[in-house]
């Protein structure tokens, strides 16, 4: 009877190497349009979480209902991406058509990325801006906004109500503003900015809203 083989240990992963595993680069993709399937890379930086492609898919199926344009289409929307970071939320609206695209960031390396971006889709319908979100979107003139994008980082809390409150501003009659947190809101905590909550969906940490003017939403 011939022995049983002894199996050679897997050997473990040192931390440097897990370490090394966990900030390996990853991507994103870009789900329609004219510059579908293009992946957008994800900086290894604190803080920094794409929209899952399952929310953002859903998000643009309301946006296209919004719109009343087949396909998952935005023509000639003028948008603002508050807080852009990977350019996911703003670069799918561009390639959705969108006339009119300000992706904002403060960080200079992000910035950085999204400029290299621009510059391989040839997107000239956008435009990157080193900044304050909450101070572009208070620049932009009142009810110019097709969509507002704000997805802050989660654990600044304080950002949200300027936030609102300058979308609200900025958003034309039958716009939308989305809004990502980590929490659910509800019609009473916008109220204030004439706002309510049109559609709302949870996925993982993740709670996804689109928001509206209160006559839009009860439309």
């Amino acid at each position: 009877m011939k022995p049983t083989p002894r199996k050679t240990p897997t050997p473990a992963k040192s931390p440097a190497a897990s370490a090394r595993l966990a900030k390996a680069p990853h991507f994103v993709r870009i789900i329609g349009g004219q510059w579908k399937r293009t992946r957008l890379a994800v900086a290894d930086k604190a803080g920094l979480r794409p929209t899952p492609d399952r929310v953002r898919e859903t998000l643009f199926n309301w946006l296209a209902s919004v719109a009343g344009a087949g396909d998952g289409e935005l023509p000639g929307w003028r948008c603002v991406d508050a807080f852009a970071g990977t350019g996911a939320l703003g670069l799918e609206a561009a390639s959705r058509g969108a006339a009119s695209v300000l992706l904002c960031e403060q960080d200079p390396a992000l910035v950085a990325q999204l400029q290299a971006l621009k510059a391989k889709l040839s997107a000239e319908a956008v435009r990157v801006e080193r900044g304050n979100g909450v101070t572009a979107l208070e620049r932009t003139p009142a009810g110019s906004l097709h969509a507002v994008f704000l997805d802050p980082p989660f654990d600044n809390a304080a950002l949200y109500a300027p936030a609102l409150a300058a979308a609200a501003r900025a958003l034309r009659p039958g716009g939308a503003i989305y809004l990502e947190a980590a929490r659910r809101w509800n019609d009473d905590e916008i109220a204030g900015q004439g706002l309510a909550v049109y559609r709302h969906l949870k996925a993982g940490a993740v709670h996804a809203h689109l928001l509206r003017r209160v006559a839009d939403a009860t439309a």
